[in-house]
This record gives C-alpha cells, structure tokens and sequence, in this order.
C-alpha cells in the first residue's frame, strides 16, 4: 500500500513538473500509445518474435538425424521460447535477452538452420537504446566474433559444412547490424531529449530556489528598513510626548508637539514609500526606501526630544556611493535609537564620524548603557548585515567606564566595483 501511494505520488509530481516544462506531445499516435501502454507493446514484440523463430526452429528435427534431432528440436524449442520471454525484460536489463539470442542464434548454427534469427535484430536495438551506443557495439561486435568462433570450431571438428556456418553468421550479422544502427540513432536521440528534460527540470529547481532567496532577501531588507523607521521614530515620538506632558511651560510643549507631529508624518511618509514595494496593482509611490536620513537630521531629532547628545565629524568629507551613505545613515540611526531606548538616563550620547581617505568611520558612545538585552536585538541584527553588504566591519558592546559603544567601519570602494552594481544596490 505505501509502495503503491509514493509511486503514485511521485507519477503526479513528475506530471506537474512536466506540465510546468510545457513539453510538446510526443509525435505519432503510434508512439504515444506504447508510451502509456508498454505491455501491449512487450507482448506484441514478444510475439511476433516468436513466430517468425519457432517457425524455421521447428525444422531443426528434419535436418538432423534422430534421436539428436529430437532432443535438439525440444532444446531449442524451449530457448526460442525463454528467449522471447526475456524480451519483457529488455528495457531493465538488455543484455540479458541479448545473450539469449545469440546463444540461441549458436543452436541454429547446429541445427543447420541458415540466416539470423529477428530476435538478434530486436535484442540489438534494445542495447543500443536501453543502455548506450558503446554497449551495443561492443556487444555486437563479441556476440558476432563467439558465433563465428562456435561455426569455425563445428566446421573444423564436426564436420560442418563451410557456407552452413558463413550463412548463420553472415544472417546475424545482417541483422544485428541493422537493429544496431537503427538503435545507435534512437537511442542518442532519446538520451539527448533525456538530457534535455533534465535540464530543464533543473533549470526550473534553479529558478524556484532563486525566486525564494530573492523574497527572502526582499523580506530581510524590508524588515531592517521597517524596524529601523518603526524604532527610531515611535522613540523620538515617545521621548517628545513625555517631554511635552511633564513640562509646564506652554511654548516649550507646543514645540515638543510640533515636532512629534513633525516625525510622525517623516515616519509616515517612509512608511508609505516602504509598503509600496508589496502592492501588486500599478501604485505612483516608488518601489525603494526613501533615503535615510542623515546623521545631522537624526542627532538633531534626538536634541529635540532632550537627549544630551552631539555630533563630531572629522576629515574630508568625500561623496559616498548610495549604499555606503545609506549604511553609514542607518548605523549611525540605530545607535543613537538605542541609547536614547536603553540609555535614558545618560549624561552624554557622543555620534563620531571621521572620513578618511579609504573608509568612513562611525562611532556612537553612550555613559547610561550596557549591552542592550541579552543577545543583538533586530536592529543590531540588521546592523551587522548592512555593513555587511558594503564590505565594512561592525562592533558593539559594553566598555570601560559603564560606556555602551558601537563602532563601524565601511571602506570606500572604486566606482567600477560590484558593489555600485544594481544587486548591490538593494539597500539603497
């Protein structure tokens, strides 16, 4: 019963596979019906072998004398018959009826029975295409070489007559040459379609595999960016509503408000912008992230909301390629999300950017923090994965003095490299 269920299973997933390849029909009413019925073919195969080789076999007792023409008719009576009956087995395991039939072909050397025997024609076709063009000619080539070997033997020490001999080869031979070239032809063809279909069945899994990476990928990257607006907006909304509801002053709460309402409608806007990569139906909103902002804009969003924090910037700066600013905006957003999320009581959150002439250096100290929670939270997680991306190196933790730092450098890469690629790209 299980048998029966996984073979039937597996019938119907090579036939959604095949529906999926869009394989033509095969040609030829004839062809297609031995496809879906082998047996009938088998049976019919077998048949007609057997009658056009029990006929002439049935002659052997007259052409030699009794009682070894007796006991040779039975004998040989019985192999035409197993030898016939094997051919069920051609597609599985060719070379057995193909020794059959050669072995039969020897008894009619004895027998005096002159030509080939058709099954020599149908055993060679079956090696050929069931197992390859090499084994069919070499099987050909032994098969042909032992018969002639087993005439020459009977003629020299039986007393065979010469042409007797030369007839028997000379019929298998024929016939063994023409199930052989007809065979050689199908068979390539049939091995060449095999290997087609192959590869296509493989090409097919390939292009699966690299739909599911790419949404996979695109269901990363938007998380990043969906946690990273999500995090750092709602922070600075939360720390602004606070603001606003604990102090007194009317002027100073009407600017907290203005500004949570100010953030709001930024993080609304990307999140607008974010979503529009998941609708369907044709949409004006752009399939990417907005830009992220910039550190000026985030450390300045921070101030806003009372959080003792500056920014120091150092060297030259030089124009970044789209994904290393986006990285150095985003990193540079994350950690200063953490510290106003985890450090709320910190005296001094310090944003450094230095650019030097082969990378960017980013570092963001907090005195209010230690690791926070137990392992990198999503945020972090994606922080390690953009740097990532851009080639750079990325390190956060507690240091001395209960200071809480993440550290990143991204390297500047030449314009032509693969990362100002349209792959590469995806993030920004």
């Amino acid at each position: 019963m299980i048998t029966t269920r996984s073979r039937s299973a597996s019938t119907r997933a090579s036939v959604r596979e095949d529906e999926e390849l869009r394989l033509p029909r095969p040609p030829g009413v004839l062809r297609r019906f031995w496809a879906r019925h082998p047996i009938v073919a088998d049976v019919l195969v077998a048949t007609i072998c057997l009658i056009f080789t029990l006929t002439p076999a049935s002659g052997l007792r007259s052409s030699v004398p009794d009682p070894a023409g007796m006991v040779l008719a039975i004998l040989t009576t019985v192999a035409v018959v197993g030898t016939c009956a094997s051919l069920f087995w051609r597609r599985r395991h060719p070379f057995v009826p193909f020794v059959l039939t050669f072995s039969l072909q020897g008894l009619f050397v004895i027998g005096l029975l002159p030509g080939g025997t058709p099954l020599i024609l149908v055993t060679t076709y079956a090696l050929a295409v069931y197992r390859s063009s090499r084994a069919a000619w070499i099987g050909f080539g032994i098969g042909l070489a032992a018969l002639a070997v087993w005439g020459g033997g009977f003629v020299l020490l039986a007393g065979l007559e010469i042409m007797d001999a030369a007839n028997a080869v000379i019929g298998a031979a024929v016939f063994g040459l023409i199930g052989t070239l007809i065979g050689v032809n199908v068979g390539g063809r049939k091995r060449y379609l095999d290997a087609i279909i192959d590869r296509s069945r493989q090409l097919l899994v390939e292009r699966d595999q690299q739909a599911q990476l790419a949404a996979a990928a695109e269901r990363a990257r938007i998380a990043r960016e969906m946690h990273d607006i999500v995090s750092h907006s709602l922070t600075v909304i939360v720390a602004l509503s606070e603001g606003a509801a604990a102090t007194a002053d009317r002027e100073q709460a009407r600017a907290a408000s203005t500004a949570t309402a100010q953030t709001a409608r930024t993080a609304l806007t990307e999140m607008r912008a974010m979503l529009g990569v998941l609708r369907d139906d044709t949409s004006p909103l752009p399939l990417a992230p907005l830009t992220a902002p910039s550190p000026e804009d985030t450390v300045a969003a921070a101030q806003r909301a009372g959080y003792p924090i500056s920014l120091a910037a150092s060297g030259t700066p030089t124009t970044l390629s789209a994904p290393i600013d986006h990285a150095l905006s985003r990193i540079v957003q994350e950690g200063v999300t953490n510290a106003m999320r985890h450090a709320p009581r910190a005296t001094a959150i310090t944003v450094r950017v230095e650019h030097r002439a082969d990378a960017v250096h980013v570092e963001i100290v907090n005195d209010g923090a230690t690791e926070p929670g137990d392992s990198p939270g999503f945020g972090l997680r994606g922080l390690d994965e953009r740097v990532a991306h851009v080639r750079g190196t990325i390190t956060h933790g507690p240091v001395d003095g209960g200071r809480w730092m993440l550290r990143a450098e991204l390297p500047l890469v030449d314009p032509g490299s693969d990362l100002e690629s349209p792959l590469a790209q995806e993030d920004a």
